[in-house]
């Protein structure tokens, strides 16, 4: 059965963007779709490997977080992302692209009357590559690693055609990949295509932030100094330093930090470790230090979140 949480004082009815009017219908059905699928609130799992369901009940204040690449499209509801200077709207009639994991904000807006719905796919790394290969090069305009993109009426019905698979288990295991395959092809046409290009390709300042970013997510636990990281990347250290900040908006030791601290969130919130546990499990020799830059970022202290 499904645990709906009681109403909270930031839950209102959901505000679409400007110029989502007329995708109105086709987020309806494909929320009708999403809804008996739906077993719980936050992410849940599918048959198909990379693809899961989102959904939340009511509404959720803006709060520190962080996604792994992949593409977020919701379908009823609304999700506002503040990542530096930039909001960002990811709700009906648009789709986020999340090139890298950065930490940032986030709000949900829901309620009971009408919940969050919505799906996620992840990037397949191989697909992603065997797909940019065979498809013409992209244009040199800056990639960005988190923006949301209109929802063309081409991408809404691969989008569909997706979800509808998954509410039969063959259907899931011959059609979905295939399935999956078709909405990655129209994202990388899209606006954001050249961030998820660049990704592959592994060519220019931007494709060597990924990597450091993929060797942080690895070894965020051990002892990191920016040197390491730009030596990684065979870049100075001022100058992995500026391109790493322009791209994830954090320094490197900042987007260290708050990575320890979401995922020792996890930790307590999901897995029931205590304070130090936690604190020592993501990298902090001092419990007293992790719980004082915890309460600073979350705005609680540790033992009562």
């Amino acid at each position: 059965m499904l645990d709906i949480p009681s109403p909270q004082p930031w839950d209102r009815a959901p505000q679409p963007p400007a110029g989502a009017h007329e995708s109105r219908g086709t987020s309806a059905r494909l929320a009708a779709t999403l809804a008996p699928l739906i077993r719980q609130d936050g992410f849940q799992d599918t048959a198909i490997d990379g693809v899961r369901l989102i959904a939340s009940h009511c509404g959720h204040p803006r709060t520190p977080l962080i996604y792994e690449p992949g593409l977020f499209i919701i379908a009823q509801g609304d999700k506002v992302g503040y990542l530096g200077d930039r909001t960002i709207h990811y709700g009906p009639g648009n789709y986020l692209v999340q090139a890298m994991p950065l930490p940032f904000e986030c709000e949900t807006i829901a309620s009971r009357e009408t919940p969050l719905l919505g799906i996620t796919l992840g990037f397949d790394p191989v697909m992603l590559n065997e797909m940019v290969q065979q498809m013409p090069g992209g244009s040199a305009a800056p990639a960005e690693p988190m923006a949301a993109v209109a929802l063309d009426d081409t991408m809404a019905d691969s989008v569909q055609r997706l979800v509808d698979c998954l509410h039969d288990e063959t259907a899931s295991r011959l059609l979905g990949p295939g399935r999956m395959r078709e909405v990655l092809y129209f994202a990388l046409r899209g606006p954001q295509g050249d961030s998820l290009r660049h990704l592959v390709q592994r060519q220019g300042q931007y494709a060597r932030i990924a990597e450091s970013l993929d060797y942080v997510h690895r070894h965020y636990a051990t002892p990191i100094s920016v040197e390491s990281l730009a030596g990684r990347a065979n870049m100075s250290a001022s100058h992995f330093h500026h391109h790493f900040k322009r791209t994830t908006k954090l320094s490197p030791m900042q987007y260290l930090k708050r990575l320890r601290l979401l995922r020792a969130r996890a930790l307590l919130g999901q897995q029931g470790f205590n304070v130090a546990r936690a604190a020592a499990e993501v990298g902090y020799r001092s419990t007293s230090q992790f719980s004082r830059e915890y309460k600073r970022y979350f705005g609680v202290s540790p033992s009562r979140d």
